[in-house]
C-alpha cells in the first residue's frame, strides 16, 4: 500500500506518487522531483489550479514553516516549462 499525503492547496489526500514535493532552500521554493531533499516538504498536485491556489493562500509558507516571504518565481517558471 502506497503512502498518502495531503495537497496543501485543495486539502485532499492522494497517493504520494501523484503529488509533487516542494521544499524551501534559502527562502526559494524548489521542486523536489525525487522526494529526497532534506528538510520539511509540502505536497501539492502538479496542476495549475492547485499550484495557483497554494500560492494565493500562502500555503507553502505555512506548510514549510518559513518565516518571511518565499521566492516562488523560479518554481512557477519551472512548472510552466514542464507543463
Amino acid at each position: 500500500m502506497e503512502p498518502e499525503r495531503t495537497c496543501v492547496a485543495c486539502r485532499t489526500r492522494a497517493p504520494r506518487s501523484t503529488l509533487l514535493r516542494v521544499v524551501a532552500v534559502d527562502s526559494v521554493l524548489v521542486r523536489d522531483d525525487r522526494a529526497m531533499m532534506p528538510g520539511r516538504g509540502a505536497w501539492v498536485h502538479e496542476t495549475d489550479a492547485c499550484v495557483d491556489l497554494a500560492l494565493r493562500r500562502r500555503a507553502f509558507v505555512r506548510a514549510l514553516r518559513v518565516s518571511g516571504p518565499l521566492d516562488t518565481q523560479t518554481f512557477q517558471q519551472t512548472l510552466q516549462r514542464n507543463g
